[in-house]
């Protein structure tokens, strides 16, 4: 599709908006030496990590304080202090900046310089060791507050602060406290702590599938997939706004980004959006909520999808949840394209000219840009290691890239591909980094037994009372925080009440990490859905307000795993799955319609009520409430084919 036909954003507009509000993105401009040297430093972090992927990762000491390391003075020579904070002139980076980048590759290289004697002193900690120690976990907070934010950094001194000053705690709370030398130990000289799991994951899985997304842009995957969007939806009913859902869902599996999804897809679909006739809230809503939904769609789900493999163990791997999460994401986009559908009929609104399509004939031929995503699934499901399947992908995608003609793809471009990719992962590792911190104290005080525990009390025992208050926490806790530290967080805290009710592990994970990503749509702080508003032009709160009713689906569809397994095809057959498929999308159509307010025709009061209530009641996995459901739906349908045909 011809640019020329909507007033697309450009690469500046969109970074303006990016810095605004993702953290992330909010870097140095660096020329001269500076530039080169960060360049370097990328592609150095790159190439570690490939090397490792190929020939095998050091022991995980070693792997994950290397890993740390070349993120912390990455992320201290690209990210000011200060946010919007740039110099100019020939010292662009701030000496101190300088100095904390030198202090973390010293950190970094402390275990590969110095395992024999940590191992021989069998935890007991040398003055070196423990100053080195308290300097790691300063540095990580403060390279975490400037590349992932403020609260998540708050949080992790929240937690150390409990760890410290267990004697002091109020009730089921108090424990015997931490000494400062027992809570260094634990946070760098174990495997408990900063390098823990999820940096663990993040030095492994996490990094080179983002290393995978940044070759698939360099492909020219990423234009691709707006053009196969037109091709396929543009024509329909309130085509632009149904391109933006099938753009976003194919989006989020080369970014890990909601933010980062909105305004890069977002910047091509809105103005087309508002060009046919969208309200700017609606455009904005519509992108923001598809963009969010991206870190829910199979192959390649959110980093937090990797953290979910290690935490619930039990021979679990990558693929069986890929595979799990399948149905509810069809649900969920299911649900906005409902919506869309609907509102766009309410207010009249058909598709694309004609004249505003691509030739379909020229975007089917590029339908080879997808085999690298088909190879990623093919390869999961044959059994290969997830670290092997990421390698095997980014090789077949460099193939295409020299195959396809308009990428025009040339050597220095895989170079820029490692380097934008390293640029991506450290964000990611400094928010594991800090994860672990978390996960450490609740594993050395016991913390989440406890609260758990109290979580149950407070819900008398009863599920859905301890959903409810799940889901609170999880929107809380991920309102400005990255989706990878709420899921730490929620897992290791709430997760386990939910297990504790009887509900398998992968739904109770599950129920967490959705709604930890449905904060980036979920006012007050709605990043995603604020984001998407600097990109329409609209009010950020309506906005958010209109993006969360669109994704109603993404606040019902847990529930319904959780009640319901067989929608993640846990112990079913597929009669079974069937039928809870065919309820839950009938359900989706009446409550979009209800929402909306707009069927075949306009809605009374009543009966948006009536169709909501219908949709709730599709959704309850019981015959009774099925029975209910399907009654009034087919009530309403007949009442909408009366009332139109007169």
């Amino acid at each position: 599709m011809t640019n020329e036909k909507v007033d697309v954003l450009s690469a500046e507009e969109q970074q303006k908006i990016l810095e605004k509000y993702d953290p992330e993105s909010n870097t140095r401009k660096l020329t001269g030496v500076f530039q080169k040297v960060v360049f370097v430093g990328l592609l150095a972090f790159s190439l570690f990590q490939l090397y490792t992927a190929i020939f095998g990762v050091f022991t995980a000491q070693i792997q994950r304080s290397v890993h740390l390391g070349f993120a912390l003075a990455l992320i201290f020579l690209l990210f000011p202090a200060r946010r919007g904070k740039r110099k100019s002139g020939k010292l662009q980076v701030a000496w101190y900046d300088i100095v904390l980048a030198l202090l973390s590759i010293y950190v970094g290289l402390y275990w590969p310089l110095h395992i024999d004697k940590i191992v021989m002193r069998v935890g007991m900690l040398s003055d070196q060791d423990f100053y080195t120690g308290v300097l790691a976990v300063l540095l990580v907070l403060e390279a975490t507050r400037r590349a992932v934010g403020l609260p998540i950094t708050i949080i992790a001194i929240l937690f150390l602060s409990y760890g410290y000053f267990g004697e002091m705690m109020p009730g089921f709370l108090r424990h015997s406290g931490l000494s400062l030398q027992r809570l260094v130990q634990t946070m760098f000289f174990t495997t408990e702590g900063i390098l823990g799991t999820p940096l663990g994951v993040s030095s492994t899985f996490i990094f080179l599938f983002l290393l995978f997304g940044s070759f698939l842009v360099k492909t020219g995957v990423g234009q691709y997939f707006n053009d196969l969007a037109v091709a396929i939806a543009g024509r329909s009913t309130g085509g632009p706004a149904k391109v933006a859902i099938f753009s976003s869902a194919l989006q989020g599996t080369i970014s890990g980004s909601s933010v980062a999804n909105v305004v890069t897809s977002g910047s091509f679909t809105i103005p087309m959006m508002k060009k046919l006739g969208y309200k700017k809230e609606f455009a904005g809503a519509v992108e923001a909520a598809a963009s969010t939904g991206g870190q829910l769609m199979p192959p390649i789900m959110g980093a937090a999808a990797f953290l979910m493999v290690e935490f619930i163990g039990g021979g679990l791997t990558y693929w069986d949840i890929a595979k799990a999460a399948a149905i509810p994401a069809f649900l969920y986009f299911a649900g906005i394209w409902i919506m869309t559908h609907f509102e766009a009929k309410r207010i009249g609104l058909s598709g694309l000219s004609k004249e505003e399509m691509p030739n379909r004939k020229e975007v089917f031929k590029k339908i080879y840009l997808l085999i690298p995503i088909i190879a990623v699934i093919v390869l999961l499901t044959a059994g290969v290691t997830v670290t092997h399947a990421a390698l095997y992908s980014i090789a077949i995608a460099i193939v295409v890239g020299f195959i396809n003609r308009d990428s025009n793809m040339k050597l220095v471009d895989i170079v820029y591909a490692l380097v934008d990719g390293a640029r991506t992962a450290l964000g990611v590792a400094a928010a594991t980094a800090a994860a672990g911190i978390i996960v450490g104290i609740v594993t050395k005080t016991g913390l989440g037994l406890k609260l758990a525990n109290g979580l149950l009390d407070i819900a008398g025992g009863h599920l859905l009372p301890t959903l409810f208050l799940t889901m609170i926490a999880a929107i809380v806790l991920g309102m400005g925080s990255p989706t990878t530290a709420n899921y730490v967080i929620t897992s290791t805290i709430a997760a386990p009440a939910i297990i504790l009710l009887g509900v398998p592990d992968l739904s109770a994970h599950l129920f967490v990490f959705y709604f930890g990503i449905i904060a980036d749509i979920t006012p007050p702080v709605a990043l995603a859905a604020f984001a998407a508003a600097g990109v329409s032009g609209g009010e950020p709160i309506r906005t958010g307000v209109q993006s969360a009713k669109l994704a109603i689906a993404a606040f019902i569809i847990p529930y319904m795993f959780v009640l319901s397994p067989q929608l993640l095809m846990i112990d079913t057959t597929i009669t079974e799955l069937l039928w809870v498929i065919f309820t839950a999308v009938t359900g989706m159509i009446a409550i979009g319609a209800g929402m909306v307010g707009y069927w075949m025709r306009s809605l009374h009061w009543i009966e948006r009520v009536v169709a909501v209530g219908a949709g709730v009641m599709l959704i309850n996995p019981t015959v009774w409430s099925d029975v209910i459901g399907l009654g009034s739906f087919v009530i309403l349908l007949v009442l909408q084919f009366v009332w139109k045909r007169k």
